[in-house]
């Protein structure tokens, strides 16, 4: 599975210059846990989390301990670009979301932006795998079955079956085999989102 099959685009993006509490508005209407922060030319400057924007937006509250609350230093940050992280982890709409799962393992990051050249054209979540997995087994099998028909619009010529996202494609009786069918169709089964392996059997 691609990238760009499982994405969510477009993406939700945010100012460098924005106003804070404008950023934490944009990420609880959109129910995110995170976005892009792009600069004035519409290039991705950045990323800022729910924690980012969090920080030093409460004072201490004295109800909650014996000593008298101690106010912060200094003011809170007033935009975007003085709590976003600069350095950010990307991927483009045609890497392997496998590739992808384990950036996001190795970095510790729940969402990465999807650049085509300096564009931002989309996010991909931790969510977002999460609903490919969790697709029924039957919209999955009639999703595979539509894209069979679509490049065999004569007779697919398969039985398929799928469980837990696995799909298991054997040729129907009485339907000669076909070396380069069968590798196709299976190459055209594992585009379908939400599948996680393909087995052809004879």
């Amino acid at each position: 599975m691609l990238v760009r099959e499982v994405m969510s685009s477009p993406a939700v993006t945010v100012r460098r210059t924005d106003p804070v509490r404008r950023a934490i508005r944009v990420l609880h209407a959109h129910n995110l846990t995170a976005a892009p922060v792009l600069d004035d030319a519409g290039r991705l400057a950045g990323m800022v989390s729910e924690v980012d924007l969090l920080r030093g937006e409460f004072e201490p509250d004295a109800r909650a301990a014996a000593r008298p609350a101690v106010p912060s230093a200094g003011p809170a940050p007033r935009q975007v670009w003085q709590v976003m992280t600069h350095a950010v982890v990307t991927v483009t709409p045609v890497t392997d979301a496998a590739t992808a799962i384990d950036l996001m393992v190795g970095k510790r990051v729940k969402s990465l932006p999807v650049l085509e050249g300096e564009k931002v054209v989309g996010m991909l979540s931790r969510r977002d795998l999460m609903a490919m997995l969790s697709r029924p087994d039957a919209e999955l099998r009639e999703a595979v079955v539509a894209v069979l028909r679509e490049h065999h619009p004569t007779g697919a010529g398969w039985e398929i079956t799928v469980d837990e996202g696995v799909v298991e494609l054997r040729r129907a009786p009485g339907v000669p085999p076909d070396e380069h069918a069968d590798r196709i169709a299976g190459l055209l089964t594992g585009t379908v989102p939400g599948i996680v392996r393909v087995r052809r059997l004879p």
